[in-house]
């Protein structure tokens, strides 16, 4: 039993890390916007704005090191890894607000409903993304 759960760990590895930190970055979002708004008294659309920036740091470094193992190295590499990194998901950001906007407002579906949707369909792509463009092995240690 244990055996074939270690099997199946090995075989998903990467997109079960991938769900727990995914996880934890909602969590750190979360827990930064509240700290912002509520101790900080930060405006709320500030505090979303930097929540954001530090869930998607946070994201890039646990994807970076325990999800995708990037053996970029070097200033020139690891920077354009991570605008590329931040590239991607201020794009699958975009396609969240106009997946919300044509569903909600054009086709007047439920938000909360689509919101989910929205949300699987922006999980699929940064996975996607981060496994094919930003993390793609075989790119070298030295880029």
């Amino acid at each position: 039993m244990i055996q074939k759960a270690m099997d199946l760990y090995r075989k998903y590895r990467e997109m079960i890390l991938y769900l727990v930190f995914g996880g934890l970055t909602t969590l750190v979002n979360i827990l930064s916007y509240f700290v912002l708004t509520d101790l900080g008294h930060v405006n709320y659309l500030v505090s979303t704005a930097i929540a954001w920036v530090l869930s998607v740091l946070f994201a890039y470094f646990t994807n970076r090191v325990w999800v995708f193992q990037s053996t970029a190295s070097g200033a020139q590499a690891i920077l354009t890894e991570m605008g590329s990194f931040f590239g991607c998901r201020l794009l699958s950001g975009v396609i969240d607000m106009a997946i919300m906007f044509l569903c909600v407002s054009l086709l007047k579906l439920p938000d909360k409903l689509i919101k989910i949707l929205a949300n699987i369909v922006v999980i699929i792509l940064n996975y996607l993304f981060s496994k094919l463009f930003i993390f793609k092995k075989g790119k070298g240690a030295q880029q």
